[in-house]
């Protein structure tokens, strides 16, 4: 199309000059308009021939230029006059014509007539047309082709030799082949041979081949590095150095009567044996224990925690109070030894692993120790010929510059975890990093006594500072563990509102949540009732569990313990002396003792952890009281008064798949310091065939 379009316009502008020439020939044979240099020669030639002519002849040349000349001024002032009544001002007509425009090229219609200007514009519009057609022949020469590619780089893949040959390197090296025939693989060389000989060795010894080796000049394999399970071999030693330390325990415990574990002077009547914490170590002396907490993940370890000294013993511990952390199977000493500046009034454990310890104290704070830590950034005391280590708290919400910390003292910690109850080995180290490849995933919840409801995040950070750091001001130098504040939830105004005939301030005592549902729990109050909550603020059926009586009590609800085999009950412990069996779904007890006590108030509550129809049960007398539901749902099947170094604290230990048989033991804790084990009788400890099945019956009916 373009080709086209350029040869119709090439014939256009031939025919077009043909018209224009043949329309100015013969003003060309007429007149000769010549420019330049011709123009001289032409008037020589005019005056010559003039000169030729006769006198007469010139003369009426010479009128005849006198009148064209005449004729060329009148007719030059006409158009002046002409230009100047019809055309614009001379500004304006400057403006739009342009610079090239000039009067000379005004038309004047048939009278004057520049044939000098004629004849430049032609030639110009000639040679602009011949211009034209040479570049229109001239593309149609030079039209690209893109026909033909060619490649910039071709670089071809490296074999294997060629990389081996390029990383090996190419200085002071030389590639020799020398091959004489099929069988000769080998280059003679002047070196001799050296002699080699291969042993080895077995450590420990099995069998009598213990060592042994080839012969001189034979060569040897290369053993290669036997492949070994780190993590695996990590756990035995761990299960062989525990086994090993129970045993040379038992050895140097059994000849003390002291701490044997079947004395008859220190075993009740309601226990088969009965063993002793070393209660006797020099920093404990004249101490009074405050209160005991049992591991849920891992039931053979407790912690015990101490007041301050009677006496003046040491200055870095006399002002503080002791926490040991115990492992019933090694009596002779604590595992670990935790200092703390405050009155603790409160404790738990990790939920999974005994590795966190969690405290609350009465100012309001609440620490955690992680067990884990090198002993090296703790404080060292001399005591005799032994050095201790009293480890510091990790962290402190002491630190935490912020109106979320608790103003009143702390009643209860505990842990919130949706695998409360998961099953673990008893043959671990509860100290070990098994729980570190598990990460840290719960919560910890702290109530005041005002009804104030903190959650806590356990955050463990991925590495420790041993110069401290800024924004964590409650953290220790080297620790990695950390509470983030979650929420808070204010159980008083909810009370308020929901008890109009409450007089004053309610107190809130004790907090559980549900092992099914962590988001519900249950908070027990100085006026007899127990509180329904979530964490969400969600409603909840029923918002109260109340007593069988009517009306307001001014009975404190001080112990709550839930059933750790799945049943959606719980236990209540009253200050009038009141047992409670409470169902989730149900406002009224199931089943309530009143008179079990004789009216004396409980102050400890905990399930059988064996059985699931057996609770055992403390008065403020130093009283123990065991339940068997299934013999007798009217009161406790037996009673056991400590006296007379009266009962200060105690918790329950024991595990129901045991490889040697269930036990369920009793750590309880005098007034003058000691602490002691008490395996309760096989009747209270050994399962027994389909006892949660009547369990249910039982409940069923008492509906």
């Amino acid at each position: 199309m373009e080709k086209e379009d350029f040869d119709s316009e090439s014939a256009g502008a031939d025919e077009y000059t043909a018209y224009f020439e043949d329309d100015f020939e013969d003003y060309e044979d007429d007149f000769e308009v010549c420019d330049g240099d011709d123009d001289s020669s032409n008037e020589l030639e005019a005056r010559e021939k003039i000169e030729e002519l006769p006198l007469a002849r010139k003369k009426e040349i010479q009128e005849i230029r006198k009148a064209i000349n005449a004729e060329n001024e009148r007719v030059s002032e006409l158009s002046c006059r002409l230009a100047q009544k019809q055309g614009p001002p001379e500004g304006e007509r400057d403006s739009k014509t342009g610079a090239n425009s000039s009067p000379a090229r005004t038309p004047v219609c048939g009278i004057f007539v520049d044939f000098a200007t004629a004849s430049r514009r032609e030639k110009s519009r000639t040679q602009a047309l011949k211009q034209k057609m040479r570049s229109t022949r001239l593309l149609r020469l030079l039209d690209l082709d893109f026909s033909f590619t060619f490649s910039l780089l071709d670089l071809p893949p490296v074999n294997e030799y060629d990389m081996y040959i390029r990383s090996f390197g190419k200085k002071n090296t030389k590639q020799a082949y020398v091959q004489y025939n099929e069988d000769a693989v080998d280059r003679d060389v002047q070196t001799e041979e050296i002699e080699t000989r291969g042993v080895w060795t077995q450590h420990p010894a099995e069998g009598a081949a213990v060592s042994g080796g080839s012969g001189s000049g034979e060569l040897c394999d290369v053993a290669t590095a036997p492949k070994v399970d780190t993590p695996r071999l990590s756990s035995f030693l761990r299960a062989a150095c525990q086994v090993i330390a129970v045993l040379l325990e038992e050895d140097r415990v059994g000849p003390e009567p002291g701490w044997s574990p079947g004395t008859q002077d220190g075993t009740l009547p309601v226990s088969d044996r009965s063993s002793q914490l070393n209660a006797g170590l020099p920093f404990l002396q004249n101490r009074t224990v405050l209160c005991l907490c049992a591991s849920r993940g891992q039931r053979q370890m407790v912690v015990s925690v101490h007041g301050l000294p009677g006496a003046p013993f040491t200055p870095a511990l006399d002002g503080r109070y002791v926490l040991c952390v115990w492992d019933i199977w090694q009596p002779s000493g604590p595992q670990k030894v935790l200092i703390c500046e405050s009155k603790v009034t409160c404790c738990c454990f990790s939920p999974f692993k005994a590795f966190l310890l969690f405290a609350g104290t009465v100012h309001g704070s609440v620490v955690v120790w992680d067990l884990r830590e090198d002993s090296g950034i703790h404080r060292y005391v001399k005591l005799g010929d032994c050095f201790w280590t009293f480890r510091t708290a990790t962290f402190s919400t002491d630190g935490i510059l912020t109106s979320v910390n608790h103003c009143s003292p702390v009643q209860a910690v505990e842990p919130v975890c949706t695998s409360v109850y998961k099953k673990q080995s008893f043959v671990l180290s509860p100290f070990s990093t098994q729980e570190e490849m598990s990460g840290l995933s719960f919560h910890v919840a702290s109530l005041d006594e005002s009804g104030v409801l903190n959650v806590w995040v356990v955050v463990e950070l991925p590495k420790a500072d041993i110069a401290g750091s800024v924004s964590d001001l409650g953290l220790i130098p080297g620790g990695r563990v950390k509470l983030v504040h979650s929420a808070v939830v204010r159980l008083s105004d909810g009370l308020s509102h929901t008890c109009f005939e409450f007089w004053g301030a309610t107190q809130t005592l004790s907090v559980k949540f549900l092992p099914s549902d962590p988001s519900h729990f249950i908070v027990g109050t100085d006026v007899g009732l127990i509180s329904h909550g979530t964490r969400q603020d969600l409603k909840v059926s029923p918002k109260l569990y109340k007593p069988q009586q009517p009306g307001m009590r001014p009975v404190k609800v001080n112990v709550i313990d839930f059933s750790p085999f799945g049943e959606p009950v719980f236990l209540a412990g009253c200050s009038d002396g009141s047992i409670r069996l409470h169902q989730l779904t149900s406002e009224r007890p199931l089943l309530q003792w009143d008179g079990s006590t004789d009216g004396h108030a409980v102050i400890g509550l905990h399930w059988s952890l064996t059985r699931p129809a057996v609770f055992l049960a403390r008065d403020d007398t130093s009283c123990i009281y065991v339940w068997d539901l299934l013999e007798s749902d009217l009161g406790p099947v037996a009673k056991q008064l400590i006296s007379p170094d009266r009962l200060v604290a105690m918790t329950v230990v024991g595990e129901a798949e045991k490889a040697n048989g269930s036990f369920l033991a009793l750590v309880l804790a005098r007034a003058s310091g000691r602490v002691d084990i008490q395996y309760l009788k096989r009747t209270w400890a050994a399962p027994v065939a389909d006892e949660l099945r009547k369990l249910r019956l039982l409940l069923r009916e008492a509906l």
